[in-house]
């Protein structure tokens, strides 16, 4: 029988900030960048000793859909900024065109997941971002609609953060949701999109995997899927900047990834997956003969979790007019990708033309708090809205515009109030520091 029961600890060290981040994925630390280079002071708070989240920690090792179909760029701005200092390491391709083996055509820079974890340390200390590493929100107090402290666990004990502005980019928007905020459900016939487990494979003869044709490709996915040697009928993979490995997307893990035991469970089945996944590339897949499975990522990627209900939802039908909105903090050209969470096929929506959309302010601004706003794949949206909206190029840019906006809203006489941000003055600083809003 379950039993509520109130356990009492003790607050080891108190820190003020103008601004906390809860979670270092990317959307995460380009807010903790941006608000710091905007005059706050900032403390980010990640669970892992690296920075990164899904695309460190979840190995996903490309950034897709930086432009339209038609070559205009939609993002850029801090995102810009990621893969230049990649490239001064040495850790990142060309940005090139690519075709999935679904026969879709998509745009990427590939990038190594251990140098990226380089270049965002590089960045937060930089702009005198103080990050609490090996660390995982507990608790948030709140009086009426503001939140006056995070409560972190560390190895230190139970750490108080204070600060004017929360943006939670912790992916599963974990603070807001131990706050009391509100989050969307999913309708009838909709399901969590699933996680995968990268994997790194190699090395492989790339002048004769790239050589298969469309066609060919898609048949020896469909072949592995029949055959049930891979989780879904994909050989979505990406290339490592330092060797002939490759990253491999072709995992399929139906869960809901806030459930801790089935969390644990899916990493579990995800390497099994991924195992012979590698077995079945070496049987079978040109090129690959000579690999052998090099690596897992630290934890499963995952699409989809919750989703606040902020001050608008932004809905697919927004993105396929596309709406213009006066409040454009950020922009995005990715299809609607929807990966059920069962069975080897996708809905895949593409775009087209010199279509893009906008994600408005409002979207990160959840409903009942005044200092609070969420970033990343947690931002209000549809299903099939979030679906677009949650990769991570566009997660650096609405990041971006999220640390701008709580340092404007972290000045004296704001009190945090993220509402009250001048969307004027906050576009005019985004564009001047490079991010694209339409």
């Amino acid at each position: 029988m379950m039993q509520d029961k109130t356990f009492g600890y003790r607050i080891a060290k108190t820190i003020d900030a103008d601004v906390a981040v809860c979670g270092g994925g990317v959307a995460g630390a380009m807010a903790a960048v941006a608000a710091a280079r905007a005059g706050a002071s900032v403390v980010l708070v990640e669970r892992y000793g690296f920075l990164g989240g899904n695309a460190t920690a979840g190995a996903v090792a490309q950034f897709n859909s930086w432009q339209t179909a038609n070559g205009r760029r939609v993002v850029a701005g801090l995102a810009d900024e990621v893969v230049a200092r990649l490239g001064r390491y040495g850790g990142a391709g060309e940005h090139a065109t690519f075709v999935m083996s679904t026969g879709h055509r998509m745009d990427r820079v590939e990038y190594a997941p251990e140098v990226l974890k380089l270049v965002l340390d590089d960045m937060v200390q930089e702009a005198g971002v103080r990050p609490l590493l090996h660390a995982s929100v507990l608790d948030v107090r709140v009086t009426g609609r503001h939140i006056d402290s995070v409560h972190v666990l560390t190895k230190s004990g139970v750490v108080e953060l204070r600060a004017q502005v929360l943006i939670d980019a912790s992916g599963d928007i974990d603070a807001l949701q131990r706050a009391g905020a509100t989050f969307l459900e999913l309708d009838d016939g909709e399901a969590l999109q699933p996680a995968t487990m990268m994997f790194r494979f190699g090395p492989i003869d790339f002048a004769r995997f790239e050589a298969l044709s469309k066609t060919e490709i898609a048949a020896l996915a469909r072949r592995g899927y029949d055959d049930g040697q891979l989780a879904r009928a994909a050989l979505h993979s990406s290339r490592d900047p330092f060797s002939a490995d490759g990253w491999f997307n072709i995992g399929r893990l139906g869960i809901d990834a806030t459930d801790a035991m089935a969390l644990g469970a899916a990493e579990i089945e995800g390497r099994r997956q991924a195992w012979k996944a590698a077995q079945y590339l070496r049987r079978c897949v040109p090129g690959c003969e000579e690999g052998q499975l090099r690596a897992f990522g630290t934890q499963v990627g995952v699409r989809e979790t919750r989703r606040i209900v902020g001050d608008h939802v932004l809905t697919s039908e927004e993105l396929l007019r596309p709406e213009q909105f006066p409040d454009a903090i950020a922009a995005g050209a990715y299809p609607i990708d929807i990966h059920p969470a069962a069975g080897g096929e996708l809905r895949y929506e593409g775009l087209g033309g010199d279509h893009a959309y906008q994600i408005p302010y409002r979207s990160l601004i959840p409903v009942g708090f005044d200092n609070a706003l969420a970033v990343g794949r947690g931002v209000s949206a549809t299903h099939s809205a979030h679906a677009a909206i949650r990769v991570m190029t566009i997660s650096m840019a609405v990041g971006q515009a999220a640390g701008v906006a709580a340092a404007m809203a972290a000045q004296p006489k704001q009190y945090g109030k993220v509402r009250a941000v001048p969307m004027s003055a906050l576009r005019e600083r985004l564009l001047a520091d490079g991010a694209q809003l339409a």
